[in-house]
């Protein structure tokens, strides 16, 4: 396999992007050709875009405009087609009745919850039939954790030997980035300023600790001005600073961080905040969080309708004496090249029973042996 198709709406920020990139630096390292359609790549992640990558512009910034990926795809050629989140497997059902049988196999990562509490009876009944669609036009489904593995072969009803598990590669610090605005002791949220999100839990705890400190967001969306007017009628200090190309630098030193979403994938940010040792308060929205917050010693999970349990949770961690824990390392540092092996047993249809229901631990595909490629100019066009 030499050369990988990936791509996506925008560089704006969001998770799956920034995982994807650092998924294509891998890929290039190890020699292959990775190219990446995407709307506009002026946007805060443009930073972390790998030299070597082929960028090519799809010539709009709406999620329609992908809808030019299969045109894409049959004139670039490439051997395989990565689908980097949950939000883009409609692209990618596109795409296969489009190209039809001259389609690259798809392998397709899952970055959100396969349930979603937010949905009513219709609406869940829809997306439950929709993804028992995924394993008529994907050929592989990329779960980061062995909860989301089960998550994926229960709603999707794939073969077992079509779901392999792979973590996402790990958030590295950012040479030279900083992030103004940080007050000496705060609460951290980080995540992206929408619905899901339900910042709105937070900001109503914060007038009920026993110590009101400010809370910082790193995040854009369209719930900024709901946010930001919630936060005046509760008279708190709520310090919105946009995307940070760095979280890192905010977790180290913040007092906590709190995830109060309706519904996550695999949350990065709890594994990102623990990794520098820094508590984390968390909803139950995903069976993801389970395997990441794996002791009391490490963070509090509350119920998402839990308003009590939230506030008690960070009265502990902001006690005085409360304990930090120790970093965590984090998985993923060999995800480029799980990815990889993955991508060469599709192509060459090699069986590879890379997880099954019961495993004690998840049956990783074997690394291949690649010779590293000298970096190379990004080209755009």
């Amino acid at each position: 396999m030499k050369h990988i198709f990936t791509y996506a709406e925008s560089l704006d920020g969001g998770g799956v992007e920034r995982a994807q990139l650092r998924l294509a630096r891998g890929w290039l390292a190890a020699g292959r050709r990775v190219t990446l359609a995407v709307g506009c790549i002026d946007g805060p992640l443009a930073a972390e875009i790998p030299d070597g990558l082929e960028i090519v512009r799809l010539g709009g910034t709406t999620f329609s405009a992908l809808f030019r990926v299969p045109a894409i795809i049959r004139e670039t050629q490439p051997d395989i087609i990565f689908c980097p989140g949950s939000y883009y497997t409609s692209i990618a059902l596109w795409t296969r009745l489009r190209l039809g049988r001259s389609c690259p196999p798809i392998v397709s990562k899952v970055s959100n919850a396969m349930r979603r509490g937010d949905h009513r009876a219709l609406l869940a009944a829809g997306h439950a039939a929709w993804l028992r669609l995924h394993p008529r036009f994907l050929d592989r489904i990329v779960a980061m954790t062995d909860a989301s593995a089960r998550d994926v072969l229960e709603t999707t009803r794939i073969d077992p030997s079509r779901c392999a598990t792979i973590a996402n590669p790990p958030a590295l610090p950012l040479p030279g980035a900083t992030i103004e605005g940080l007050p000496p002791r705060y609460i951290l949220g980080v995540g992206r300023l929408v619905r899901q999100k339900r910042w709105d839990r937070l900001l109503d705890a914060i007038p009920r600790l026993a110590e009101r400190l400010p809370l910082v967001i790193l995040g854009e969306g369209d719930q900024r001005a709901a946010i930001e007017a919630r936060a005046a009628a509760l008279g708190i200090d709520v310090r919105l600073l946009g995307h940070s190309p760095d979280p890192l630098l905010a977790m180290r030193s913040a007092a906590v961080l709190a995830l109060t979403s309706d519904f996550e994938g695999v949350p990065g940010v709890l594994r990102e905040a623990l990794s520098v040792g820094t508590p984390v308060v968390t909803t139950d929205s995903s069976p993801a969080v389970w395997e990441i917050v794996t002791s009391a010693a490490l963070g509090t999970v509350v119920s998402t309708d839990d308003a009590d349990g939230l506030v008690k949770a960070l009265d502990w961690w902001l006690m005085p004496d409360a304990a930090r824990p120790a970093p965590v390392p984090p998985p993923g540092a060999d995800s480029a090249e799980r990815y990889l092996a993955l991508f060469d047993s599709v192509l060459s249809g090699a069986p590879v029973p890379v997880w099954h229901p019961g495993a004690a631990e998840p049956h990783l595909v074997p690394l291949p042996t690649v010779e590293p490629a000298a970096a190379s100019p990004t080209s755009i066009r």
